[in-house]
C-alpha cells in the first residue's frame, strides 16, 4: 500500500511547487509592471513640467516682444503725429488756401482705415454718428460746390457748432502716441480750421462768391440781413441734423435692433456713453434717467438735440466776428491739448499701475498651480483657478 501512495504524494507536491512558481512569477510581473507604470508616470510628469516651463518662457518672451512692438509703434505714431501737426500749422500760415486739400486727403485716407479697424473691433456703428455725416457733407461742399455761399454756411454751422463743441464737452484728447485719438480729434478740429481760413483768409473765395450785379465788398456774405444768417446758419442746418437723427434712429434702433440685441459686444455711441456715464454716475447719467430707465434712449436723443441747438445758435456771432472766431480756434486747440496732457499724466499712469497689479496677481497664482500635485480629481478646481486669474 505504501508503494502505491508514494507516487500520488509526489505528484501533488510537484503540482504545489508548480502553482507556487506560477503565483510567484505572476506576482513578480505585476510588481515589475507597477514599477514601469510608476517610472512612466514620473517621466511624463517631468516632461509635463518641462513643457510647462518652456511654454511659460515662450509666453513671457512673446509678451515682451509684443510690448516692445507696441512701444515702437507708439513712438513712430508720436513722431509722425507731431511732425504732421507742425506741418499743418506751417501750411495754415504759409498757404491757408490749401488747407482744404489737406483735409480732403486726410478724409480719404483715414476714414476708410478707421472703418476697417472699427469693423474688426465691432465699433463700426460709430461711423453713423453725426460727425461722419457732417464730414461727408464738408467733402461734397469743398470738392463739388466750393462757390455756393449757402452750402458753405450750412457746413460752417456744422463745423463750428456741434463738431467743435464736442471737442470740449466730450473731452477729446490730442495724444500723439495714439493714432485713434489723433484721428478722433482731427475729425472734429480740422473742418473748423478749414472753414475759418475760407471765411477770413481766402480772398479768392470772396471773389468767387460775389453775386453778379452787386457792388464788391471787403467781406461776405453779401446779403447780411439777420434773417438770412439765421436761416442758413441755424434753421437749415437744424433741418439737416434732424434728417440725420431720423436716419440714425431708423438704422440703429429699428433695422439693426435685433443684431445689436444678439451681440452686446457691438458698440454704438449710446452704448458707450451710457456705460461710461453709469460707471461714473455723472450728471449725464442722472439727466438721462429723469424719465426712468426705460426712457434713457429718448432722453439721450433729447439731450443731444439741446446740445446741437445751443451750439448751432452760437455759430451766428462766431461767423460775424473775426476776433471771436480766432479766440474760438485757440479755445478748441487748447482744450484738446489740455485733455491730452491730462490723459498722459493722469490716465496712463493709472493704467500702467493697474496692468502691473494684474501681472503681480497672476504670477503667484500660476506659481502655485505649477507647484501643486497633478491629481485627476482636481481638474475642475484648476480650471476655476485659471478662470479666476484671467478675470
Amino acid at each position: 500500500m505504501a508503494n502505491f501512495e508514494d507516487p500520488v504524494e509526489e505528484s501533488m507536491e510537484a503540482v504545489e511547487e508548480t502553482n507556487g512558481d506560477s503565483f510567484y512569477r505572476v506576482k513578480q510581473q505585476l510588481k515589475d509592471r507597477s514599477k514601469r507604470v510608476a517610472q512612466t508616470k514620473e517621466i511624463l510628469s517631468k516632461q509635463a513640467v518641462q513643457t510647462k516651463e518652456i511654454l511659460s518662457k515662450q509666453a513671457v518672451k512673446i509678451a515682451k516682444q509684443a510690448e516692445e512692438h507696441e512701444k515702437f509703434i507708439n513712438k513712430v505714431t508720436h513722431l509722425v503725429g507731431v511732425l504732421g501737426f507742425g506741418g499743418f500749422c506751417f501750411l495754415l500760415g504759409a498757404r491757408p488756401q490749401d488747407t482744404r486739400y489737406v483735409y480732403c486727403l486726410f478724409y480719404f485716407i483715414f476714414v476708410p482705415l478707421r472703418w476697417i479697424y472699427y469693423r474688426y473691433k465691432k465699433w463700426h456703428y460709430y461711423l453713423l454718428d453725426f460727425c461722419y455725416y457732417a464730414n461727408t457733407i464738408f467733402l461734397i461742399d469743398l470738392l463739388l460746390y466750393p462757390r455756393n455761399e449757402k452750402f458753405f454756411m450750412v457746413c460752417f454751422s456744422f463745423a463750428e457748432g456741434p463738431l467743435a463743441w464736442a471737442l470740449i464737452v466730450w473731452r477729446c484728447s490730442l495724444v500723439f502716441s495714439s493714432l485713434d485719438k489723433i484721428v478722433s480729434v482731427l475729425i472734429h478740429l480740422l473742418p473748423g480750421l478749414v472753414f475759418f481760413t475760407i471765411r477770413w483768409w481766402d480772398p479768392a473765395t470772396m471773389a468767387a462768391m460775389h453775386p453778379e450785379g452787386t457792388s464788391p465788398r471787403a467781406s461776405w456774405p453779401y446779403v447780411e440781413s439777420k434773417s438770412y444768417l439765421w436761416t442758413w446758419l441755424f434753421l437749415v442746418p437744424l433741418v439737416a441734423y434732424s434728417l440725420w437723427q431720423a436716419l440714425y434712429f431708423l438704422i440703429v434702433n429699428v433695422l439693426r435692433r435685433q443684431r445689436l440685441l444678439k451681440d452686446p459686444e457691438v458698440m454704438t455711441s449710446y452704448r458707450e456713453l451710457s456705460k461710461k456715464a453709469q460707471k461714473a454716475n455723472n450728471l449725464w447719467w442722472r439727466l438721462s434717467g429723469l424719465l426712468g430707465d426705460q426712457n434713457r434712449l429718448f432722453m439721450y436723443i433729447v439731450l443731444q438735440a439741446i446740445f446741437t441747438v445751443a451750439t448751432m445758435a452760437l455759430t451766428v456771432p462766431i461767423f460775424l466776428s473775426y476776433e471771436l472766431h480766432v479766440f474760438f480756434q485757440i479755445l478748441k486747440v487748447s482744450a484738446s491739448v489740455w485733455n491730452g496732457g491730462s490723459f498722459l499724466l493722469e490716465v496712463m499712469p493709472r493704467q500702467v499701475i493697474l496692468k502691473e497689479k494684474k501681472k503681480s496677481e497672476v504670477q503667484p497664482t500660476q506659481t502655485q498651480l505649477d507647484q501643486s500635485p497633478d491629481h485627476g480629481g482636481d481638474a475642475n478646481s484648476s480650471v476655476e483657478a485659471c478662470q479666476t486669474c484671467q478675470s
